[in-house]
C-alpha cells in the first residue's frame, strides 16, 4: 500500500478522532494537529513495514485508538469508555481473521487479554489510587492483541508500560500520570514487527 496514501488516509482518521474526542461526554478538546500528525505517522510507519492484509488492521487500529487515548490521557488523565469499550468487540473481530491464517493467534489473545488486563486489575484492587479503571479496560485489549503476536511478549510489554510510567511519574512529580501512552506504544509496536 502507498505510503502517501497511508499518511494522508491517517491524517483524515487522526481528524476525524480529534472531532470525536471533542464530542464525547467524558472526553477532551485536543488542538488542531496532534491526533492528525499522530496517527498519519503511525500509519505511515505502518506502510513502510508491510504486512499480510489479514493482520494490517490491528496495528491500524491500534494506532488510531492509542494516539486518540493517549493525547485524551495526556489532556484530562482518563480514558474514556466510549473509546475503549467498543474497542473489545472490534479487536476481537480482527482477531478472529487472523486466527483464520494462523490458529495459534487465538489462544495467544486470550491468555494476553487475562494477563495484561489481569495483572491491571490486580493493580487497580490493591491500589486503587494508582490507577484508573480506564487503564484496565484498555489493557485487555492491548493484551489480546499482544498476545495474539506472543504470549511472553505480553510480560516485556507490561514491564515496558510500567517503566515508561515510571518515568513519566518522576518527570511529573505532582499530580496524575497518564498510564495509557506508556500502554500503547510497546504494544503497537510489538504488532508491528509481526508477522
Amino acid at each position: 500500500m502507498s505510503v502517501l496514501i497511508m499518511v494522508v488516509a491517517g491524517v483524515l482518521a487522526g481528524w476525524a478522532g480529534r472531532r470525536l474526542l471533542g464530542g464525547l461526554r467524558r472526553g477532551a478538546v485536543v488542538p488542531a494537529g496532534w491526533c492528525e500528525v499522530g496517527v498519519s505517522v503511525a500509519w505511515g510507519v505502518i506502510a513502510l513495514r508491510g504486512m499480510p492484509w489479514w493482520w494490517i488492521a490491528v496495528p491500524l487500529l491500534l494506532a488510531w485508538g492509542g494516539v486518540l487515548l493517549g493525547v485524551c490521557d495526556l489532556r484530562v488523565h482518563r480514558l474514556p469508555d466510549a473509546l475503549t469499550l467498543p474497542a473489545y468487540p472490534v479487536t476481537a473481530a480482527l482477531l478472529v481473521l487472523a486466527a483464520w491464517h494462523r490458529p495459534e493467534v487465538a489462544v495467544g489473545s486470550v491468555a494476553g487479554l487475562a494477563l495484561f488486563g489481569g495483572t491491571y486489575l490486580l493493580v487497580r484492587l490493591v491500589a486503587p489510587s494508582a490507577m484508573g479503571g480506564g487503564d484496565v479496560k484498555l489493557a485487555g485489549v492491548l493484551g489480546a492483541a499482544v498476545g495474539a503476536v506472543s504470549v511472553p511478549a505480553v510480560v516485556g510489554v507490561v514491564a515496558a508500560a510500567a517503566a515508561l510510567t515510571l518515568l513519566g511519574a518522576l518527570s511529573r512529580p505532582a499530580g496524575a500520570v497518564a498510564h495509557g501512552p506508556a500502554m500503547v506504544v510497546p504494544s503497537w509496536l510489538v504488532t508491528l514487527f509481526w508477522p
